[in-house]
């Protein structure tokens, strides 16, 4: 009975440091995405013909980089902590905007399923920071 209390602690233990942990890195990489750009008024809807491509932030957020070089981050408001980067999105909306009312499923190739789903939230635009002059 000693030995499954000290197990259960031990990995009780490296689960708590790995919570802080996978926070840290999420943040990092969206700190990476957002770097040198300020971000404009919150958005409700964003067009689908103009997103280039998106990007899962672990248990945080997506960000949608659109053809003109803004970035978009949503942050679910429901079923964030279920984004992985490993999964695809999956979006089917019946209009040419995808809005913050909208549910986007995750899917995992590898298990060939539906794997969760998240309410989207507002889009934050993180336009492209202006080009710098060229040094002569």
């Amino acid at each position: 009975m000693h030995t499954y209390k000290s197990a259960l602690a031990a990995l009780l233990a490296v689960a708590a440091l790995a919570a802080p942990a996978a926070a840290r890195t999420s943040g990092d990489a969206l700190a990476k995405l957002t770097a040198g750009r300020v971000a404009g008024a919150p958005a409700n809807c964003i067009q689908l013909q103009s997103i280039q491509s998106s990007t899962i932030i672990d248990r945080t957020a997506i960000v949608y980089e659109m053809n003109n070089g803004t970035r978009y981050v949503n942050t679910p408001p429901k079923g964030a902590s279920t984004l992985n980067s490993n999964y695809a999105l999956v979006t089917d909306t019946r209009s040419p905007q995808l809005c913050s009312v909208d549910i986007v499923r995750l899917y995992d190739s590898s298990a060939r399923m539906t794997v969760g789903s998240v309410g989207l939230g507002k889009f934050v635009p993180y336009p492209a920071p202006p080009a710098k002059p060229a040094a002569h």
